[in-house]
């Protein structure tokens, strides 16, 4: 498919996922604390997007993902939580 194809068989729904992410910042920014190592993770894969660069979606998926390659003892929880607690800007 062609840019225009592409832009009429996407466009709406990228629109859509867009301004939900536009809420999503603007309930962060109304809530009250302090956000944790997830929306660090968050900014981060943002940058990605802004970056203009070939393979955005990989770049993102590698920003929110544990880059270990050792496995742990024991789980911190029950269930995943979307975003690695990297304190280090990748």
């Amino acid at each position: 498919m062609n840019r225009q194809q592409l832009l009429d068989l996407y466009f709406m729904e990228a629109r859509s996922k867009l301004i939900d992410l536009a809420a999503f910042l603007d309930r962060i920014d109304r809530g009250e604390g302090s956000a944790d190592f997830r929306f660090d993770a968050f900014k981060r894969a943002l940058g990605e997007l802004a970056k203009g660069e070939p393979q955005r979606a990989k770049n993102v998926l590698l920003s929110l993902s544990d880059p270990t390659t050792e496995p742990i003892e024991r789980s911190p929880g029950k269930g995943a939580v979307g975003a690695y607690p990297n304190t280090e800007a990748k």
